[in-house]
């Protein structure tokens, strides 16, 4: 017992980005389907696309706070620091965000369309998440809640 507790003080920080970016991808999920059901747009364009961009700007909020508060532990409470934390988090989810938009296909045109779970290019969609999940780890830790900066 005392050897898994000590394992996960060891990686603590990343157990808990994982478990929290599952989380996130539910908030991301949930909040997507109540918006389509709310809005009355499941079958128009525009009203995907509404929910879409409010689902994941929820999602990013969920992400910020529980960075923040539980896996990076940025303890900094004035205002300032607060909004620049938070203009950080959103502009470096804006550029995984654009790598995972533009990513996959540019992906499949080069060639990786393999079907994976009987979906056809699914093996960049997979390559991408990954690559979007560890930049979206580094740019937090690094540039938003960076502990020696706030030092």
């Amino acid at each position: 017992m005392q050897k898994m507790k000590d394992l996960f003080i060891k990686y603590k920080e990343i157990i808990l980005y994982i478990f929290f970016g599952m989380l996130t991808t539910a908030v991301s999920f949930v909040s997507y389907g109540i918006l389509t059901k709310l809005i009355h747009l499941q079958s128009d364009i525009a009203g995907i696309a509404v929910s879409n961009v409010i689902s994941w700007i929820c999602a990013v909020i969920f992400a910020f706070i529980t960075n923040k508060i539980w896996v990076f532990e940025s303890r900094s409470g004035g205002a300032k620091t607060v909004l620049n934390e938070l203009w950080k988090f959103v502009a470096s989810r804006l550029v995984t965000g654009a790598l995972e938009w533009f990513g996959v296909p540019f992906l499949v045109y080069l060639g990786l369309n393999q079907t994976v779970f009987g979906v056809k290019g699914m093996l960049s969609k997979l390559i991408i998440s990954a690559a979007v999940v560890i930049l979206n780890y580094v740019f937090s830790k690094i540039l938003v809640f960076n502990k020696k900066k706030r030092e």
